[in-house]
């Protein structure tokens, strides 16, 4: 996993480097976009780790594909290491990959409202430590994969000119990622079969979530800047008896443009999240595990990314983007896996 996410991070980075121009830059220009939107320059767009950043023309359609991955080991207290195996606990997490596949389509209603669909595939795989019956332990692995929560957004402009944009986002998340994915665990004296899986393994909600937020971008010659705020609401209880926690991100960012068709970019993100409300009724009675405690799912996490997009000189419909990052601070409700690096790579298409 990180091998590929360095690899497709340097070929993107290759190819960027080794542009200097964009010969279709001018003809884009003549047709930008009345705030001074202009799909060709570089830093046109956020970084590819943000979304709802920009608005589309009149009948514009952009696709967009986004690899993301999160990379977690170790367990975490507050601010502390806590190390396996955990205490009061018969089996403890020790690492999680998530990539999550991403296809996103854009259309603009008119000058100042875009629409946009986004449909996940995620595959999750966790190690997990049972503490009993051998000396040193077992290490097992459990995993689950589908489609997530189909989420159907909207941008609105309520303040545009050239050079600034000042937005505003709203996202419906549809349930429509599964809550009961189960696999076979290493229990006794009997392994069990079809097991329902903790919070961390399932693929959605289970509720209808709303993302209200507020976006700002400003545009100079040759860099540009962003701020975005969203809060993520759940509404209801889903079918296992819980609501997953509120969220609330708030990021900013800053890109400058290396060349015609290359910008670097800097991003902050700071993410709060509440515990689980209730309790998955397929859980009970106490957990055996962290990651069946609603009551340790909260934190706060604060991640340093860096980025690069690429508009290719002769194609200057497309571009590519990558974006990586680690944490700077993070705060867990735990024992907690702890969040190493997350990546994101993309490519978007405007027509």
């Amino acid at each position: 996993m990180k091998n590929f996410q360095l690899s497709s991070l340097m070929l993107v980075s290759a190819m960027a480097l080794s542009s200097i121009s964009n010969v279709h830059a001018a003809e884009h220009d003549m047709h930008a976009h009345h705030s001074g939107h202009d799909h060709a320059r570089p830093d046109s767009h956020a970084p590819i780790g943000v979304s709802g950043d920009h608005l589309m023309r009149d009948g514009e359609f952009m696709l967009t594909y986004r690899l993301m991955s999160m990379d977690m080991e170790g367990n975490q207290t507050d601010t502390d290491r806590v190390d396996a195996p955990l205490p009061g606990y018969m089996v403890s997490p020790l690492s999680m990959d998530m990539e999550m596949h991403m296809i996103g389509a854009m259309y603009g209603l008119s000058d100042k409202l875009t629409l946009m669909a986004m449909v996940p595939y995620t595959s999750i795989s966790m190690d997990l430590l049972r503490h009993m019956p051998m000396p040193n332990g077992l290490e097992f692995t459990t995993e689950s994969s589908g489609i997530g929560d189909v989420k159907l957004a909207a941008t609105y402009g309520l303040f545009v000119k050239p050079g600034s944009d000042f937005l505003f986002n709203f996202t419906i998340s549809v349930p429509t990622g599964s809550i009961d994915e189960v696999d076979d665990l290493p229990t006794m004296p009997t392994p069990t079969s079809n097991a329902h899986l903790p919070y961390p393994m399932q693929l959605g909600s289970g509720t209808w979530d709303f993302t209200p937020g507020l976006t700002y971008v400003q545009t100079y010659d040759n860099w540009s800047w962003g701020a975005q705020g969203l809060y993520i609401f759940r509404v209801g209880e889903n079918d296992n008896g819980y609501t997953l926690g509120d969220k609330f991100d708030v990021t900013a960012w800053a890109a400058k443009q290396v060349a015609k068709s290359t910008s670097l970019s800097f991003r902050l993100k700071l993410s709060d999240w509440d515990n689980i409300d209730g309790a998955d009724t397929k859980l009970l009675p106490m957990p055996t595990v962290p990651t069946k405690d609603p009551d340790l799912r909260g934190g706060t996490r604060v991640d340093a990314l860096v980025g690069i997009n690429f508009v290719p000189p002769a194609f200057a419909s497309l571009r590519l983007a990558a974006e990586v990052g680690v944490p700077a601070y993070q705060k867990l409700d735990g024992p907690q896996l702890e969040t190493d690096m997350v990546f994101t790579l993309g490519a978007q298409y405007t027509f």
